[in-house]
């Protein structure tokens, strides 16, 4: 599959992070925006229900706040 670079505006801890991240987690992390930019193109649903879907499906996964939190603080 042929990939093209996109510009995506996110906050500045959010770029901050991804840019102190390894290679292997970048890429990681742009495969799983390209997926979720997919399913949201294909169904074009509301942000919001977006992001509540992704939220439902990290806490069913066992994401919990505190667990965000750390990761976050380890970028």
């Amino acid at each position: 599959m042929e990939m093209r670079t996109i510009t995506v505006r996110v906050d500045t801890d959010t770029a901050s992070a991804y840019e102190a991240s390894s290679e292997i987690d970048r890429r990681k992390i742009d495969l799983l925006l390209n997926l979720k930019l997919k399913e949201v193109i294909r169904k074009i649903r509301s942000l919001e229900e977006v992001m509540e879907d992704m939220s439902r499906k990290a806490q069913e996964r066992g994401l919990t706040p505190e667990i965000l939190d750390a990761i976050l603080a380890e970028s």
